[in-house]
C-alpha cells in the first residue's frame, strides 16, 4: 500500500482523525495549555492552525526560530503555530511545563 504522505505525516492525520472522532470539531477537542489549565482550540476558530509536536532538546529545536519567523509573517492573515512539547520521543522535552514555558518566552517571544 501507498501512502501520499510520509509516514510521520500519516501518522499525525491519523492521530487527529482519531482524537476528532471523539468531537463534533477539532476546535472541541480537550487539551491542556502550557498552565495545565483544560482548553480547547475554540480561541482559534477560524484562523489557519500549524500544530506541531515540539521538544526543547531535539535535534530540531532551531525549528523554533523558523517557526517564530513564520508565524510573525503570516499572523496578521491568519496563522497561529500552536506548538505541544513531548517527552515520547527519546526523553528530548523533560523540562516541567514551567521550564517549558520559561525557555520558549525566554528565546521566543
Amino acid at each position: 500500500m501507498r501512502f501520499p504522505l510520509r509516514p510521520a505525516t500519516f501518522a499525525v492525520v491519523m492521530l487527529l482523525s482519531l482524537m476528532t472522532a471523539r468531537a463534533e470539531s477539532l476546535y472541541e477537542i480537550a487539551v491542556k495549555d502550557i498552565d495545565g489549565k483544560a482548553a480547547t482550540l475554540a480561541p482559534h476558530r477560524g484562523r489557519v492552525l500549524l500544530i506541531v509536536n515540539v521538544a526543547s532538546e531535539c535535534g530540531y529545536t532551531p525549528q523554533y526560530t523558523g517557526l517564530q519567523a513564520l508565524f510573525a509573517k503570516y499572523e496578521a492573515q491568519g496563522l497561529t503555530v500552536l506548538g505541544f512539547p513531548c517527552n515520547q520521543f527519546g526523553g528530548q522535552e523533560p523540562g516541567t511545563n514551567a521550564e517549558i514555558k520559561n525557555f520558549c518566552s525566554s528565546k521566543f517571544t
